[in-house]
């Protein structure tokens, strides 16, 4: 039923979808070119609120959980595990008042509407995976710019999404460049559950009616533990959550 369903309410949703992201293109850039980045941030958010927005009409649900008083007054570097592309809206929408920067295929920032300007324009990290010293380069000036301004960056150490739910093993390198360089961030891990099967037929038909859960946890202060402790930490803490619930 979920798959028929989703024929039909797709269909909606991608349309919506579309047509958000064609109408908040030329509204960044008017944004951005009279407001700087503050109102092109607002822009943003109010963007990525809306398209949250078009999973309901694919009858799907969000849950965001966060029980802590998260500081605004440091950089934080929010660790969470990567099921699909719809978690991404979530987290810009949700951890708005954090600034949170993507670290992101430089593929992306060419011709896909509203989304590679943001990528472009709006302070992430955008990487060659063909190209180490490149993607050192972006990760460097990624930390700098978290100092400067007091932001924080959402990196999915597995690398990739998980089609299945299950989590990959957390590829180190990047997430220990950034905690060695940023040592006065905190560490947060957020577990995302069920956002892996909106998409377990593939893009069309997406399946109906999913309820996809965000959960910020404990956070870690890294002081005084190395990169290791502090990545193997944040990783059981996601993993105890998401395979927990069987994924």
């Amino acid at each position: 039923m979920k798959k028929i369903l989703g024929y039909l309410f797709s269909l909606i949703h991608y349309i919506a979808f579309g047509l958000i992201l064609v109408l908040f293109h030329p509204i960044q850039w008017l944004c951005l070119k009279l407001g700087g980045y503050s109102a092109h941030k607002r822009c943003v958010d109010i963007m990525n609120f809306l398209i949250v927005g078009t999973y309901y009409l694919a009858g799907c649900t969000v849950t965001f959980r966060n029980d802590f008083n998260l500081p605004t007054d440091r950089p934080v570097i929010f660790v969470a595990n990567h099921q699909s592309l719809y978690d991404i809206p979530v987290l810009i929408w949700h951890l708005r008042k954090h600034h949170p920067k993507f670290i992101s295929k430089i593929e992306l920032t060419k011709g896909i509407p509203s989304i590679s300007f943001n990528l472009k324009y709006g302070g992430a990290a955008n990487i060659d995976r063909k190209d180490p010293k490149q993607s050192i380069t972006e990760l460097l000036k990624l930390a700098d710019r978290m100092k400067k301004n007091t932001w924080s960056t959402v990196i999915f150490p597995e690398g990739t999404r998980s089609k299945t739910g299950k989590m990959k093993p957390f590829a180190t390198a990047g997430l220990t460049t950034l905690i060695k360089k940023v040592p006065g961030a905190l560490i947060v891990p957020i577990a995302i559950e069920g956002s892996w099967k909106i998409t377990r037929y593939g893009f069309y038909p997406l399946s109906f009616g999913e309820h996809m859960k965000w959960t910020v946890m404990t956070p870690i202060e890294p002081a005084g533990m190395t990169p290791d402790e502090v990545i193997n930490a944040t990783e059981q803490s996601i993993k105890d959550v998401v395979e927990g619930a069987g994924a």
